[in-house]
C-alpha cells in the first residue's frame, strides 16, 4: 500500500508516539477493505511496536478504523481509506492520540480540555478536497485531547448512500450529535468558537485592552503577510487582523506561477504565510471581522478600526488587505441551493457528482480549468460563458474541446438555478443573440465568474471604484492620510497572489515612510 519511502519516513515520524495506540478495525470482503487492511498493517510494521491492530471492530461502517490509546476511548475514526489529501490528518492523529504534544498553544490545549457535555462530530471529506483537512485535523485534535469527544472523519465517495440520505452536495460537511453543524473550511479556532460560548467575549475583551499600533494590518492573505512581515522587520509594533489567515488561497489548488516554486496548493501556502508572520513580533487576531474605519481625525493621530466583536483596534497607519470573494451570479435559486448543488469549488465538490451532469458557469481560465477537472468525475458537463467567446488562455480552450463529454455555450446568460426544495434540478439560460430561454436538467452548478472586493464596509470612508475596489497610488495611499491598501482588494491590476505580496510590501514602506515624516499627535502637543 505504501511504498519504501514513506515507509521509511514514518518510521522516524512514529518514534515520536509516547503511548501505546490500538487501531480497531471493522472490514468486510470488499476491495477498500483489503486496501485498508494493507495501510494498517504497513502503519503497524512501521511503528516498530508502538502501534498495535485488531481486526475485531464492530462499526456501522464498513471498511473503517478507530485510533485509540491503549485503554482509552474511541475518539478518532475513519471511515474510508484517509490518502490523498487526508494522510497527513492520519498521521497526526496517530502522533496526537499517541501523546505527541501539538503545536497549539497552551492556552488552546487547555481550553480543548476543560470543554464539558458529550460531542459526536462526523464530517463527511472527500479526498480530492484541499478545504477538507483543516477540519479534520481540527476535530481529530479534539478528541485526540478530551475523552468526551469523538470525531468519525467519513469518505463522502465511499459512503454514498448516507450522502445521499443526508442530502449532502458539498465538502466539508460536519454534523454534531446527529445535527447539521458546519459546512466549508473552518480552523481549530473557528470550531472552539461555536462550541466554546464564551470564548468570543474572552477575545473581545483581551482586544479591547490592545495598545496602539504603529501599523494595522486588516486581512491576512499574501498582501496581507506581506505588509505584517515587512513592517515587523523595521522594529515597530505590527498588528495584523484577520476574519480567517490565508484569504482566498486557502480555496485555491494548484499554484504554478509563484515564482521559484514550481508547483504548490493553496493551503500549504496559507500556513508558510502563517508561519512566516509569526517568526516576527506580529501579534496576529485571527477570526475577527472589521466592521468600520475611522481615520485619524487629525495629521499624526490615531486611526480606529472597529470590528464585529465590539472592540477597537487603534492604529497610527492602517494597512487594508481585505481581499476578494466569489463573485455570485445573483439570479433566482442560486442562494437557496447553494451547498445543496451550487457550489464554488470543483477540486472540493467534484467528487460528489460523479456520473452525474454539472454546468460550470464562466469561460474565464478558472472556469475552464474547472470544467476540465469536473469532465474526468462527472457525467456531463455544460461549460456556460456570457461573452460571445471563451476567455480563458488557447491552450486550456484546446484541451477543453478534445473531451467527448463537454459541450460549450457562449452568448448565454444565466437567468435561474432550478430545484426541487432538496437539490439542484436545472438551469436556465438565455441565448443573448436571439434572445431564446433554454433550460439544462443537471444536478450541480459550478460558478467561476470572478472575484468582488471585500470593501462592502468601507463605503462612504474612503474612495472606490466603480466596482468598489480601493483607489489606491503607486505607494499603495488611499484617499485617507496614513490609510493604506494592497492585493485584490484594490485598484491595483492583475489580481495574482505574487503581485498582491508586492503589493503589500510596498505599503509596509509607505506607512513606515509615513511614519517618520508625520510627528505623531501626542508628540506635537508634548512639545
Amino acid at each position: 500500500m505504501l511504498d519504501d519511502t514513506i515507509k521509511t519516513q514514518l518510521k522516524a515520524y512514529f518514534e515520536r508516539i509516547v503511548h501505546p495506540v490500538e487501531l480497531v478495525a471493522t472490514l468486510d470482503d470488499g476491495a477498500k477493505s483489503r486496501e485498508m487492511r494493507e495501510l494498517l498493517q504497513d502503519i503497524v510494521a512501521a511503528a516498530a511496536g508502538r502501534v498495535t491492530l485488531s481486526l475485531d471492530g464492530r462499526d456501522v461502517r464498513k471498511p473503517s478504523f478507530v485510533i485509540r490509546r491503549a485503554g482509552g476511548h474511541d475518539g478518532v475514526t475513519f471511515a474510508g481509506l484517509p490518502m490523498g489529501h487526508e494522510f497527513n490528518s492520519l498521521i497526526l492523529a496517530l502522533l496526537q492520540v499517541g501523546g505527541h504534544k501539538p503545536k497549539e498553544s497552551a492556552d488552546t490545549i487547555a481550553q480543548i480540555e476543560a470543554l464539558d457535555g458529550e460531542y459526536l462530530f462526523e464530517t463527511y471529506f472527500s479526498l480530492t478536497c484541499q478545504n477538507c483537512p483543516d477540519v479534520v485535523q481540527a476535530l481529530n485534535l479534539l478528541s485526540a485531547l478530551n475523552p468526551n469527544i469523538r470525531h468519525v472523519a467519513i469518505d463522502g465517495a465511499l459512503f454514498q448512500a448516507e450522502v445521499e440520505a443526508r442530502k449532502i452536495m458539498a465538502v466539508p460537511t460536519v454534523y454534531l450529535n446527529g445535527e447539521p453543524f458546519a459546512q466549508g473550511r473552518m480552523t481549530l479556532d473557528e470550531v472552539l468558537a461555536r462550541i466554546d460560548t464564551g470564548a468570543a467575549a474572552r477575545a473581545a475583551d483581551k482586544l479591547k485592552h490592545k495598545k496602539p499600533f504603529d501599523v494595522l494590518v486588516v486581512g491576512g492573505g499574501p498582501a496581507g503577510a506581506a505588509a505584517a512581515i515587512y513592517a515587523a522587520r523595521k522594529g515597530i509594533a505590527t498588528g495584523i487582523v484577520a476574519e480567517r489567515f490565508g484569504g482566498q488561497v486557502l480555496d485555491t489548488m494548484a499554484i504554478e506561477n509563484f515564482i521559484s516554486v514550481p508547483h504548490t496548493e493553496g493551503p500549504k501556502l496559507a500556513a508558510a504565510l502563517e508561519q512566516h508572520v509569526k517568526d516576527y513580533d506580529v501579534d496576529v487576531m485571527n477570526l475577527q471581522t472589521a466592521v468600520e474605519l475611522i481615520p485619524a481625525a487629525t495629521p499624526g493621530g490615531l486611526a480606529q478600526v472597529r470590528l464585529a466583536g465590539g472592540a477597537s483596534l487603534r492604529a497610527r497607519t492602517v494597512i487594508l488587505s481585505t481581499g476578494a470573494r466569489w463573485r455570485q451570479m445573483n439570479v433566482p435559486g442560486e442562494a437557496e441551493y447553494r451547498n445543496k448543488g451550487v457550489a464554488y469549488c470543483p477540486h472540493c465538490d467534484g467528487p460528489l457528482f460523479k456520473g452525474k451532469k454539472v454546468a460550470v458557469i464562466g469561460g474565464g481560465n478558472s472556469g475552464v480549468e474547472a470544467a476540465i477537472d469536473l469532465a474526468g468525475i462527472v457525467g456531463h458537463v455544460t461549460l456556460i460563458e456570457f461573452d460571445g467567446q471563451l476567455r480563458a488562455d488557447a491552450v486550456l480552450q484546446a484541451k477543453l474541446r478534445s473531451l467527448a463529454n463537454v459541450n460549450v455555450v457562449v452568448s448565454a446568460q444565466t437567468t435561474e438555478v432550478h430545484g426541487d426544495g432538496e437539490k439542484v434540478v436545472g438551469l436556465s439560460y438565455k441565448d443573448r443573440t436571439s434572445g431564446i430561454q433554454d433550460r439544462i436538467d443537471l444536478d450541480g452548478v459550478f460558478v467561476q465568474i470572478g472575484l468582488v472586493p471585500n470593501t462592502e464596509w468601507l463605503k462612504g470612508t474612503l474612495r472606490l471604484s466603480p466596482r468598489g475596489e480601493i483607489e489606491v497610488d503607486a505607494r499603495g495611499q488611499t484617499s485617507a492620510p496614513g490609510v493604506f491598501a494592497a492585493g485584490d482588494a484594490t485598484t491595483a491590476p492583475y489580481k495574482q497572489i505574487i503581485i498582491a505580496m508586492g503589493g503589500g510590501a510596498t505599503a509596509a514602506l509607505s506607512a513606515f515612510d509615513h511614519l517618520i515624516r508625520v510627528v505623531p499627535v501626542e508628540d506635537s502637543q508634548a512639545a
